[in-house]
């Protein structure tokens, strides 16, 4: 396996090469951020640009996301989340994939800064890291947490943690794979009466602003007008209505279902830390087990749910 620092420097050599290729006219990769646990989005244009590229385990949004807002080619340092992201750009038509070149890195997963400090209560002023552990610093003390132990929720089932099927060109060794998510976690839930799970849905975004973080962070949210905004007809009410957020919630789920890759980017741009994944997973689990669709997982197949076909026999709305 290659040292972080090596890492970083092929990831630096792959962004100049592929705009010194006429791959990509701009990379879109992270920089270092400026407070610990952070990373900002990175997008270079000259191989000067490229030296501030690093591998970071504190990415929070997913780059994926931004490739509708850019007309030209790209160049995307992925991981396995917005590599299958990136793919699910290409197939809804949403960018062409002859513009697109995924430099594909294994990812041992993105850490939960709120996972490091329930676990270190002392003021951290530091935070290095390697390819397996976080270094935390303060005042006269350093400590060390393996990231396996520190990994954010949708870490922790990512099935896709080596792009290699997905990439041009892939960089650093393959990621330890991951046991297949079999989505145990939600059986207790999927066994609830109706009921109890419309309640405790409610009870999930009772703190929600509607702020709308979580669409602005989703790489699926690229629709011109979001059915929240739509006045003619006007779909729900823009206060925090109890169920008015419910409604948004909820329809925004639905939107997503057989499109959403996991990557999180909705529950860590959420200011009040609200499970949003919870919505996905149940309809993820219902879209694998009805039409054996992963998403993002091939550059040729389209969702189930964008997809008309004749010879359906649509037993699921029997």
């Amino acid at each position: 396996m290659t040292s972080l620092a090596d890492l970083n420097q092929n990831i630096q050599t792959a962004a100049r090469r592929a705009l010194a290729d006429g791959r990509a006219e701009v990379v879109f990769g992270y920089r270092q951020g400026t407070a610990p646990f952070t990373a900002a989005p990175h997008f270079a244009r000259t191989p000067e640009d490229c030296g501030q590229f690093v591998w970071t385990s504190f990415a929070r949004v997913n780059l994926a996301a931004y490739l509708p807002k850019y007309p030209g080619k790209v160049a995307l340092i992925a991981r396995g989340c917005e590599a299958r992201s990136a793919v699910g750009q290409v197939v809804e038509s949403q960018f062409p994939r002859e513009n697109l070149y995924v430099i594909g890195v294994g990812c041992q997963g993105m850490v939960d800064p709120e996972a490091v400090l329930a676990r270190e209560k002392r003021p951290i002023r530091e935070v290095t890291e390697d390819l397996t552990t976080i270094n935390l610093a303060g005042d006269g003390w350093t400590a060390s947490l393996p990231k396996a132990e520190v990994l954010r929720r949708n870490c922790k089932t990512c099935v896709c943690r080596t792009p290699k099927d997905l990439a041009d060109e892939m960089l650093g060794g393959d990621a330890p794979p991951l046991p297949a998510d079999d989505f145990a976690d939600l059986k207790a839930l999927a066994a609830k009466p109706p009921q109890e799970k419309m309640a405790y849905f409610k009870g999930l975004v009772k703190d929600c602003l509607r702020c709308y973080a979580c669409r602005q962070a989703c790489p699926l949210c690229y629709c011109p007008v979001c059915f929240v905004d739509e006045t003619r007809p006007q779909w729900l009410g823009k206060s925090n209505d109890a169920m008015d957020t419910f409604t948004f919630h909820l329809l925004r789920a639905f939107h997503c279902a057989g499109r959403c890759t996991s990557c999180g980017a909705c529950e860590a741009a959420c200011p009040m830390d609200i499970k949003l994944r919870e919505f996905n997973r149940l309809l993820e689990e219902e879209v694998q087990k009805d039409w054996q669709f992963v998403p993002g997982a091939s550059w040729d197949q389209k969702p189930p749910l964008t997809t008309y076909r004749p010879d359906d026999e649509a037993d699921f709305i029997k």
